[in-house]
Order: structure tokens, then C-alpha cells, then sequence
């Protein structure tokens, strides 16, 4: 009875918890960084995310990214500007937010399955972070009650050299953490 409760818990060993934890605490700690352009601010929660994709894969970076929202929803100070609640993940940002679960999803199975293909990756993060994009901004325009144009003027058009400079650093730091990590028999 012990050795199948055994088999029960290694399903998800330890070393998987311990490394889901410290990317959500990650996020925790980086995302409320931000630097305040407007209505939606530069941070570094995207970054975050793309290096986490590397080192726990789709489920596991998921996950860490829901724990993270989760963690925000109930009121602790972690997203964006140290803000939390409900008010602000449902508010006008909050879809950018929510959106950034299509990269971990997306993002994670195509590194999981095309692990060498770093071109893929880049071609897979911009394409994800459009999608979140997207998805931010028509939130935005439903909340705000204004224009797409003038969404896309202060919530994505600031961030698309930005985001493609976190997309690269997150690239070439992820697949270095990851590979690391690995050789030390960690992840």
C-alpha cells in the first residue's frame, strides 16, 4: 500500500514542484516591476514566461503562469504597478494579463516538441505575443469604451521592439537555464 502512494506522489516529483514555485515566485517578484508608459506598463512578466518555458516545459509552465494569476487574484501585490485583486485582472489591462496564458500554452508545446529549433521558438514567441496582444486589446477597447486605433497606440505599438528584444533574451537565457539545469540532472 506505501510503494503505490509511492507512485502516487512521484508523478510529480518534487524537483517539479520546487522548480514550478520558484517561477511562480519569480513572477511574483519581477512582473509588479514595471515601468509605467501609459495605461499598460513595460514589465517584465512576458520575459519571465519565456524563459520559464524552457526549464518546465508546457504543463508545468502553465501552471506556474495560472498559480501566478491565481496569486494576483486574490489580492497580493503582484501584478504590474504591485497591484492585485480582482479589479485588476478583470479592469482594462487585465486581458494582456490573461493573454499571456496563449504564450505558456502555445510557446511551451512547440519548445517541448521542436526543442532545438530556436528559429521556431522566435517565430512561435512573437506569433503568441501578437495573439496576447490581440486578445489584450480587444479587452482594452470593451472596457475603455474606446478606439482600436487609440488601444494600439498606447497598449501595443510602445512594447513590439521591446517584446521582440525579451523574446531574444528570453530565447538565449532559457535554452542556457534549461541546459544547465539538465546536465546538473536537475530538471
Amino acid at each position: 500500500m506505501l510503494k503505490q502512494d509511492t507512485k502516487t506522489i512521484s508523478a510529480f516529483p518534487v524537483k517539479d514542484m520546487t522548480a514550478t514555485a520558484v517561477f511562480t515566485a519569480l513572477l511574483c517578484i519581477l512582473a509588479p516591476m514595471s515601468i509605467p508608459i501609459g495605461p499598460v506598463p513595460v514589465s517584465l512578466t512576458n520575459l519571465v514566461i519565456y524563459i520559464s518555458l524552457y526549464v518546465l516545459g508546457m504543463k508545468k509552465g502553465t501552471l506556474s503562469y495560472l498559480l501566478y494569476m491565481l496569486i494576483g487574484l486574490i489580492g497580493l501585490p503582484v501584478f504590474s504597478g504591485f497591484g492585485g485583486g480582482p479589479a485588476k485582472l478583470f479592469g482594462p489591462t487585465g486581458g494582456y494579463i490573461i493573454g499571456f496564458i496563449f504564450i505558456a500554452l502555445i510557446g511551451g508545446f512547440v519548445i517541448e516538441h521542436y526543442r532545438s529549433n530556436y528559429i521556431l521558438h522566435f517565430i512561435t514567441y512573437v506569433l503568441t505575443t501578437a495573439l496576447c496582444y490581440t486578445f489584450g486589446t480587444v479587452w482594452f477597447v470593451l472596457i475603455m469604451d474606446c478606439t482600436v486605433l487609440y488601444a494600439l497606440t498606447v497598449c501595443v505599438f510602445p512594447f513590439i521592439i521591446v517584446d521582440i528584444c525579451k523574446i531574444i533574451i528570453g530565447i538565449f537565457t532559457g535554452s542556457l537555464i534549461s541546459s544547465r539545469l539538465s546536465k546538473a540532472k536537475l530538471i
